[in-house]
Formats: C-alpha cells, sequence, structure tokens
C-alpha cells in the first residue's frame, strides 16, 4: 500500500504539469500564425503597388504614342537637280488615269534606256535598223511586173530585190515631246542607191483631255496599211489600191495632226489633220501620179510619166494660195472586246484637197476598215492566233478642163515643150469625174508557234474615160484582182521568212493573168519603236 502511494502521487504530477504547459503551447502557436498573415498582407500590398505603376507607364506611353501619331511627318528636302532633264522630270505634273485601250504583244525587246515618268514614256535612245530583201519571179517582163508590183517597197523584178533599209530613231526631247525620224535607203531599176527622209516628226505628251498633237513630215493617218512601215505589213507587198490612190510610197507629207480619245467606255479616238497637198507622195491631189512605184527615181522614164496625173491627163502646176489648197484629213477608230479573246478595231477615214488637173480641180478620198483578232487565253508566246483585215477605199476625182497655152508668135518651142505635146497629143480637155476604188481582205492564221500562214484577196476598178489610151489599158485604172496565198516563219522575234504567190488578172496584161513567186526575208536590228496599232 505504501509502494502504491508514491507511484500514484508521481502520475498526477505528470498529468498536472501537462495541464499547467498546454496553455503555453496554443499561445505560441496563434503568435506564429499572426506573423505569417501580416506576411503575406505586406507582400500582396506591395503587389497591388506594382501593378498601380506599371498602369501608370502603359498610360504614358500610350499618350505619346497618340500625340506622335497626330504631329505631321516632315517631308525630306528635295535635292537640286543635276542637270536640266532632271529638273524638267521634277516638275513634270501628275498625269489623269487614262482609259484603258487595246494592246497587242510587244513584237520588239523594250530599250534599255527606256523609263516611265510622271505617265510620260522616255525613251532616250532607240536606234534600229531593218532590212527587207525579196527574191523570186513572174510569169511577165520586168517592165510588166513594175507595174503589177506598183509598191515601191513591192519586189518589182524577177531575180533579187532590196526592198528597204530602215534606219529609225526616236527619243525625248524633254518630257512634253518625243521626236522620231525614219530614213529610207533603196536601190532603184537603174541601180542607183535612194535615200529619202520617210517621216521625221515630233509628239506632244501628257496633253489633257486627251489630246494629242503631232507635226513635221509623217504618214496620213488613213486606214490601215497605208500609216504602218512596211516591215509591220503582214504580206511582202503594198495591196493594189493603196498603190493607184496613196501611190507607191504611201501618202505622206509635211503638216499637223491633231488627236483627241473620247471619254467613252470603249476606246474611241478622232484624228483632224493637214498637210501640203504637193509632192510626189501626193498623187491624188496636187501632183503627178508616180507610174512604176517609188524606184524609178532619177530615171528619165519616170520623169516622162510624172507629168502625168490621173486618167492621163495633163499635169498643171498649182501654187498655195489659201487654206482651200491644202489637204485635209478626218479619221474616226474605234477599238474594244467582244470577249476576252477577241478585239474588234473599226475606222472610218476621208480626205479632201485640190488636184494637178487644173485650178479648179478638187479631190475627196473615203474609206473604212475593220481588224478583228482572236487570241486564247492560254497561248504560247502570242501563239495560236487569228487576225482578219479588211479595207474599202474609194477616190472621185474631180477633172478640171484643160485648154493649151497658144504659142505668141514668133514663139518656139524648146525641147522639153516638144516632148510635153507628143506625149499628151491635145489642146484641151473638158472636165469630167474619175472615180475608183478597190478593197482587200487577208485573213492570218499562227497554226503553230513561230509559223503562220493566210490568205489575201484583191479587188480594183474605175469608171471615167481616160485622156489617151482607153482606160482598159491602164495599169493604173483597168478592172484587176489578185489572189495571195502566204506562209511565214519567224526564227525569232527579230526576223521573218515570207513565201507568197501571187496569182493577177488585169485588163491590161497580154492573156489577162500573170504568175508570180516572191521570198522575203525580213532581219531587225536594235530595239524598234513600237508602231501605231
Amino acid at each position: 500500500m505504501h509502494r502504491e502511494m508514491p507511484r500514484r502521487w508521481g502520475i498526477g504530477v505528470f498529468i498536472l504539469t501537462l495541464v499547467m504547459l498546454l496553455p503555453g503551447m496554443n499561445q505560441g502557436d496563434a503568435q506564429n500564425r499572426d506573423a505569417e498573415l501580416d506576411l503575406l498582407k505586406q507582400q500582396v500590398e506591395e503587389l497591388r503597388r506594382q501593378e498601380i505603376e506599371r498602369q501608370r507607364q502603359i498610360e504614358a506611353l500610350q499618350r505619346k504614342i497618340e500625340q506622335l501619331q497626330a504631329q505631321p511627318i516632315p517631308e525630306k528636302p528635295a535635292e537640286p537637280p543635276a542637270s536640266a532633264l532632271d529638273k524638267a522630270i521634277q516638275e513634270l505634273p501628275p498625269t489623269p488615269a487614262q482609259p484603258k485601250t487595246p494592246t497587242q504583244p510587244p513584237t520588239t525587246q523594250p530599250s534599255l534606256l527606256s523609263r516611265r515618268v510622271g505617265g510620260a514614256n522616255f525613251r532616250l535612245i532607240d536606234i534600229s535598223a531593218d532590212l527587207l530583201i525579196a527574191a523570186g519571179g513572174s510569169s511577165e517582163n520586168d517592165d510588166d511586173v513594175q507595174n503589177l508590183q506598183a509598191g515601191a517597197h513591192d519586189p518589182n523584178r524577177n531575180g533579187f530585190t532590196l526592198q528597204q533599209l530602215e534606219l529609225s530613231l526616236l527619243g525625248a526631247v524633254d518630257p512634253y515631246f518625243t521626236g522620231e525620224a525614219h530614213l529610207i535607203f533603196s536601190i532603184n531599176a537603174d541601180g542607183e542607191t535612194v535615200t529619202e527622209i520617210e517621216e521625221a516628226f515630233a509628239t506632244t505628251q501628257n496633253l489633257p483631255n486627251g489630246l494629242e498633237v503631232e507635226a513635221g513630215l509623217s504618214f496620213t493617218e488613213f486606214g490601215l496599211i497605208n500609216p504602218a512601215h512596211p516591215h509591220a505589213w503582214d504580206w511582202i507587198d503594198q495591196p493594189i489600191i493603196n498603190s493607184r490612190v496613196f501611190g507607191g510610197d504611201g501618202m505622206r507629207q509635211v503638216g499637223v495632226r491633231v488627236g483627241w480619245l473620247a471619254p467613252l467606255p470603249w476606246f474611241s479616238q478622232f484624228h483632224v489633220g493637214v498637210q501640203n497637198a504637193n509632192g510626189e507622195t501626193m498623187p491624188s491631189f496636187n501632183n503627178a501620179f508616180e507610174v512604176g512605184g517609188g524606184h524609178g527615181h532619177g530615171d528619165g522614164e519616170a520623169e516622162e510619166e510624172e507629168e502625168e496625173v490621173v486618167g492621163q491627163r495633163p499635169f498643171v502646176e498649182r501654187d498655195v494660195n489659201g487654206p482651200e489648197d491644202l489637204v485635209y484629213l478626218l479619221r474616226w477608230e474605234n477599238s474594244w472586246d467582244l470577249n476576252p479573246t477577241v478585239t474588234t478595231k473599226l475606222g472610218f477615214s476621208s480626205l479632201f484637197g485640190p488636184n494637178a488637173s487644173g485650178p479648179d480641180g478638187r479631190t475627196i478620198i473615203a474609206g473604212t476598215d475593220l481588224k478583228m483578232t482572236w487570241r486564247p487565253a492560254n497561248n504560247f508566246r502570242g501563239w495560236p492566233f487569228l487576225k482578219w483585215q479588211s479595207e474599202l477605199i474609194w477616190r472621185h476625182y474631180k477633172a478640171d478642163d484643160f485648154v493649151a497655152e497658144e504659142e505668141e508668135e514668133g514663139e518656139g518651142h524648146d525641147e522639153e515643150e516638144e516632148e510635153e505635146e507628143e506625149a499628151h497629143g491635145h489642146e484641151s480637155l473638158e472636165s469630167d469625174t474619175l472615180n475608183d476604188w478597190g478593197l482587200y481582205t487577208q485573213l492570218l492564221y499562227g497554226f503553230h508557234y513561230r509559223w503562220v500562214t493566210g490568205l489575201r484577196f484583191e479587188y480594183a476598178d474605175a469608171s471615167g474615160p481616160n485622156a489617151e489610151e482607153p482606160r482598159d489599158q491602164d495599169p493604173f485604172r483597168d478592172q484587176r484582182f489578185r489572189l495571195s496565198p502566204l506562209l511565214a516563219f519567224h526564227p525569232t522575234e527579230f526576223s521573218r521568212l515570207r513565201l507568197q504567190y501571187n496569182y493577177d488578172w488585169a485588163e491590161h496584161l497580154d492573156g489577162n493573168d500573170a504568175h508570180s513567186v516572191w521570198l522575203g526575208l525580213e532581219v531587225l536590228l536594235g530595239a524598234h519603236p513600237a508602231h501605231k496599232y
């Protein structure tokens, strides 16, 4: 019993000690918890302060961005121009948008010195040479061949013909004008070299309201063939009706032409021009008809033939005494796309002026032309394609009365006057009306890359009597038609080979028909300026 008492007292003391220690332990845990809470609150407060500071910085940067955006950007001062051309380019006004015009794939490489500034095309140096050579023969002799092939650049003799060597130059005068010149070299029937200025003119750029002015020596913009250079023709020779009405070299003279691009939904342009009426390139007006094409320059026979005008009437020299002694042109041409693969061009042309039959002689020429081109969207460098082209031309030649001057008593004839009287064989002629008309229509098919075939049909006729031999014996006024199949090969865009056969039927020929075969070669050197479309 005495042993159990100390044991019980020990257990009681232990229990009492625990009871006394527990409240102290609970109080220490509470203090630690409060300290941890205070630390967490401080961290949260610091993060909140940092967030507010960052927001203030973002708002300040945003305000600065808005201020910079609101300020205008200062322009960099332009550097002084280094040359007069650069100064003119800087002063060039902006060009208004032009209506879409029909185009065709380029046929030559552009010049490396070409550039486009303010809508103006600057071709500082474009120099090229185009050579046309033909070889072949006809069932007729050379004299008859020159009448059948009346174009100045046609193959006009059995054997070889240098049709032409054309040297072309084109450049920018300044932002307002371009200049263009074409010089022709050929060999006439006597083997003599002939040099002539084919064209030399200036053209304006950037005129307002769709206006354009061309001044100088240039082809008359009548129809499709007359204003085109020979290397731009699809066939080797010139159509019959063009040779009869416009002469072997094509109608061209010094003058001014104004063009106006009408503000219509399609391409529509008007041309009004005025040119001198005299000169060998104006045979339907105030000059004699150039018999045998242009290859007879310097030939005595050609000089004698130049004393006659249309209908073999005598040549009467006329001076320019007023505006009525000039030739006037009116032309309206339109072009539009019938669908994405077919382009059409339709034109109407007319000419008015004096002729060399006498003081009251007048000439009117009218014509219409049509050109349609088909080229699929998936073509390869322009092939395949189909092109149909036609022209109809009519000339109204009002011949004046002619009365030979009477020789005064005691006055003798010189040799030239005697030759003229012998040639004409008459002293007087009454006024008369001579009408000439004709057409050509041609179809060209690019059936395979680089290969082209085609067929051309021509017809020409006239009315009104000739002054000398019957009209049906005049190679330039008789009834005639010609059929010409063609095969062409283009090795590259700078060369072309053409094989052409001509079947001619003409009233003036013995037997009425003739057969000719011509092989032509064209070689282009340099970057040739694009021709008018």
